[in-house]
């Protein structure tokens, strides 16, 4: 039997300002990583096994997943069949301006839960992405978009910071800021301990247990979101691997493809044809 062709497609919208991504008979797995923005998608095809925030999830179509910006996530196929997947990616200063239109307010949501099984959404949702796939101008795209949101954000947010949630410490904090700071550099986990006091062992566990991500994992992602700013901007894939503390190209290709599912050339290409 001939496997089906892999497709991916990312779309960028100018007027809503969102990517859509579309994956079709992908069978890639995702280790755990977070983003710096919203993810709202959901599965038309397979089944996965999901693990966000220390909470496992088997997801199948019509299942709607909400990530808010650092919601650690990884994820599997477990059915032995391929994924078709559709997602939009929301910037936090978007959503801050969307949330301003429907509520009057100036405030980032926090979705939970992170996975709300067969959801309704999931139709208006795919609208939507379908929409922006085929380049739609009707203003029935972003009728359809705020409306979407107005309704995540009414059934599944609260508006402060829920109170169950791990407090950072200092150290931790300490840690982020280092390596938010220092992401180009060769860091070592000795730098870590250096800056903290604490044992290796110690600062990789507690890190963890309040990130949700071990230290290395953070980096990485810090790292993937700086190059994939700079493929935006039209860098070439070999400079924002040298920029973002990328030992050579080829290391780079295959970290971005393992966290972001596409290559940098496949990504930096959605921007060039945004920009033509």
């Amino acid at each position: 039997m001939l496997m089906k062709q892999e497709i991916r497609t990312v779309k960028y919208d100018a007027e809503l300002n969102v990517e859509a991504y579309h994956f079709q008979g992908i069978m890639q797995k995702f280790p755990n990583h977070f983003h710096e923005y919203y993810v709202i998608g959901f599965i038309e095809k397979g089944q996965r096994l999901l693990s966000c925030k220390n909470k496992e999830y088997t997801i199948e179509p019509g299942d709607l997943l909400l990530f808010n910006p650092h919601d650690n996530h990884a994820c599997e196929q477990i059915d032995g069949k391929t994924l078709d997947y559709r997602c939009i990616n929301i910037q936090p200063e978007n959503m801050s301006k969307a949330i301003f239109e429907i509520t009057g307010k100036e405030y980032l949501p926090h979705f939970a839960p992170q996975v709300v099984f067969h959801s309704e959404l999931v139709a208006v949702l795919q609208e939507l992405h379908q929409m922006i796939i085929e380049d739609e101008k009707t203003f029935r795209k972003e009728e359809i978009y705020f409306f979407l949101l107005e309704q995540l954000v009414e059934e599944y947010t609260q508006q402060q910071a829920p109170a169950g949630r791990t407090e950072q410490s200092m150290e931790v904090k300490a840690i982020c800021e280092f390596l938010e700071e220092h992401y180009k550099e060769n860091i070592t986990l000795a730098d870590l301990c250096k800056l903290t006091r604490l044992s290796k062992y110690y600062l990789l566990r507690s890190f963890t247990r309040q990130k949700g991500i071990s230290p290395y994992s953070y980096l990485e992602t810090i790292r993937i979101d700086k190059a994939k700013k700079m493929l935006e901007q039209g860098f070439p894939p070999i400079e924002a691997a040298l920029q973002t503390g990328f030992a050579d190209q080829s290391h780079f290709t295959n970290f971005f493809k393992k966290f972001i599912g596409l290559t940098p050339k496949q990504y930096m290409k959605v921007f060039m044809e945004k920009q033509s």
